[in-house]
């Protein structure tokens, strides 16, 4: 299996309003193919290293991560944390 970990930092002109619709948009994905495990939230600690927003998916291989990338249901919701975002990390690691 395969864990996808992303964080989103949002541009300090990002309303709350957005920041919710896009965590929900998120949400979404957990109904594409391959998809075992999806946890979407807003940040908690709000320390001065915290990042607004985490998503980790879990994939049955990397196969399914791949597909997942070019799925067209992905597509627009990754371009929207791209659009919110100063800054977005990500890591993926066999678990």
């Amino acid at each position: 299996m395969l864990l996808h970990l992303v964080c989103f930092k949002y541009k300090s002109t990002v309303t709350d309003a957005a920041r919710m619709r896009h965590r929900e948009r998120l949400g979404t994905l957990r109904t594409l193919d391959g998809v075992l495990d999806l946890k979407v939230g807003a940040d908690v600690l709000r320390s001065s290293r915290s990042y607004d927003t985490g998503l980790s998916v879990t994939f049955r291989d990397r196969g399914a991560l791949e597909a997942y990338a070019r799925d067209p249901h992905h597509l627009p919701i990754a371009q929207l944390g791209v659009d919110l975002s100063d800054h977005i990390v990500a890591c993926d690691f066999e678990i």
